[in-house]
């Protein structure tokens, strides 16, 4: 294959993950808190048109994302609270604000459907662009896919090197010994799920403002659950969990070029594989059972179980601080 082709095919693999990293890093953070967000399918398609509308109506692109992290900060808000304070299993709320979320977007983006609008603008970086192979990918791109992927070292970072983010896995962990310590749990769970809402909305806005350009019905459908699934796949850490993200863009993108080299079969069958791929990755790095193909070779192991993750220990549960 062309060298060329290679650099410009794994660019546009980092441009169209851009919006899908937003949102797995939000989850990851909301849910290493101890709240599991199941509203991402909603949140993104209702952020994905508030975004689009606010860029349609204003021309400006700064109020758009703003108002798209608004809408996934205060979903967010609803699941945090309808946990913390009426004691609601997260699970069920996030379900119905999924199903509510996406009836919203159908109908207050009626007005927008197929409208042309504003796009985030390309902005190579100078000099950086111009290095040889990796100047095209990486800083030849927009300022969506740079925030992406100082978003992804930043939030690791935050995790494992500071005091707020280990208090951030004590209470996601063990939460009482962190209420011990004096760490208002309910607390920071409200504020990282309402941090985590807002980088859920701004993937949404992302979507229908440099992805996929426009607004339609079900623009983003299923990204969510490709969000969770990944967040699940990356064990819960940041930086696997938008390797997940860039590899779902790479299966995005090698079933476009499929689509071309095999016409006579239905589109429906590249547009979903996807997904599909996903989905079947997920259940082998999710099977304990395979451990022992893996047990033979320490090089294996080491690989096998650095793909594996387990969730915070109290993750879902609710914490009623005494």
């Amino acid at each position: 294959m062309d060298t060329t082709l290679i650099v410009l095919t794994l660019a546009s693999i980092l441009a169209d993950s851009a919006p899908l990293v937003f949102a797995v890093i939000g989850e990851t953070l909301s849910e290493k808190a101890g709240v599991t967000n199941l509203s991402l399918d909603g949140t993104i398609l209702l952020s994905a048109m508030v975004g689009f509308a606010v860029a349609f109506t204003t021309e400006s692109l700064v109020l758009a994302f703003l108002a798209a992290m608004l809408v996934g900060a205060v979903v967010a808000a609803i699941v945090a609270l309808s946990s913390i304070v009426l004691k609601l299993d997260q699970i069920a709320v996030g379900f119905v604000l999924t199903l509510l979320c996406g009836d919203l977007s159908t109908f207050f983006g009626n007005p927008y459907v197929r409208q042309p609008g504003p796009a985030v603008p390309h902005w190579a970086i100078p000099f950086l662009a111009d290095v040889p192979v990796l100047g095209k990918i990486l800083f030849d791109q927009n300022v969506v896919v740079y925030l992406s992927i100082v978003l992804i070292f930043a939030a690791w970072w935050w995790i494992y090197k500071t005091q707020p983010g280990l208090q951030l896995q004590s209470i996601g962990e063990r939460p009482a010994a962190a209420f011990a310590r004096g760490v208002n749990v309910n607390r920071q769970r409200f504020i990282y799920a309402v941090i985590g809402g807002a980088l859920v909305g701004f993937g949404g806005a992302a979507y229908s403002l440099l992805v996929k350009l426009g607004w339609s019905y079900h623009h983003t459908y299923g990204i969510g659950w490709i969000a969770l699934a990944i967040v699940i796949f990356g064990g819960w850490h940041p930086i696997r969990a938008a390797v997940g993200a860039y590899i779902f863009g790479g299966l995005q993108s090698v079933s476009s070029f499929a689509q071309s080299a095999f016409a006579t079969l239905p589109t429906q069958v590249f547009q979903t594989a996807p997904f599909a791929l996903m989905i079947v990755a997920l259940l082998l790095v999710s099977n304990e059972s395979l451990d022992r193909f893996f047990s033979g070779s320490p090089l294996a192991r080491r690989v096998w179980n650095s793909l594996h993750g387990a969730p915070p220990g109290a993750l879902g549960t609710v914490f009623e601080q005494e």
